[in-house]
């Protein structure tokens, strides 16, 4: 039985567009949550007059979405946005580690390993060196989620597997919720037929939904079950 979530996730928003109304559902059933965002999703941006301005609204409405969900407060990494391949992956690790200690997770979910974002990909190789077995870090659980728009673009990339869920969740009850968390992180949302767009969101849950004779579903692949 799954009764703690550590959501390992490269910028505010992926925890939502990943994976949110799973959450909400283990939520409902009683299991604590956090989210740990690696970097603040905005320094890597031209807008940089506004920078500190734009990584504080971004940190707050992280927080909110916790607050509103009725997650445990998030902890923000000091990592630069879209540079985690340029940082030590031993940093990254370690600061994965730390908070695995602290919280004491049965379950991670982060990103895909081969993801078109680069701090995607380094999330993913850091959790799977921080939750190695025979540590002190060792968790049962280990799940990747998509994100639209980034995910399946790896199509354009030779030699890459396109993502193949193998693990599904019925979200029938918390698409709508998700979606209206969503809002809060409106300026990461684009117009329909954009897939980050909330009809694209909704519509991607549809789809795996009906992969697996759901109304709607949120897919994830499995790196490590026990039971």
């Amino acid at each position: 039985m799954i009764k703690k979530i550590l959501v390992v996730a490269a910028h505010p928003d992926d925890e939502l567009l990943g994976c949110g109304a799973t959450l909400l559902r283990f939520r409902k059933q009683g299991c604590k949550i956090k989210v740990i965002f690696l970097t603040d999703g905005e320094s890597s941006r031209s807008e940089t007059k506004n920078l500190d301005k734009l990584i504080n609204i971004r940190k707050k409405n992280a927080e909110l979405v916790s607050r509103r969900a009725k997650f445990v407060l998030p902890v923000f990494g000091k990592f630069k946005d879209n540079q985690l391949d340029k940082e030590s992956l031993l940093n990254v690790t370690q600061f994965i580690e730390k908070e695995i200690k602290k919280f004491k997770p049965d379950t991670i979910f982060t990103h895909y390993e081969n993801d078109l974002n680069v701090d995607h990909q380094q999330a993913y190789n850091a959790v799977n060196i921080a939750c190695r077995p025979l540590t002190k870090t060792f968790v049962k659980n280990i799940y990747s989620f998509e994100i639209p728009s980034n995910t399946n673009l790896i199509l354009t990339r030779k030699n890459k597997k396109l993502y193949n869920p193998n693990f599904f969740v019925d979200i029938k009850d918390f698409i709508d919720r998700k979606l209206s968390l969503l809002k809060i992180y409106k300026s990461e949302l684009r117009k329909w037929p954009h897939t980050r767009s909330l009809k694209g969101v909704k519509n991607l849950a549809e789809y795996r939904g009906s992969q697996v004779g759901l109304k709607y579903a949120e897919a994830f692949t499995s790196i490590r079950e026990i039971h």
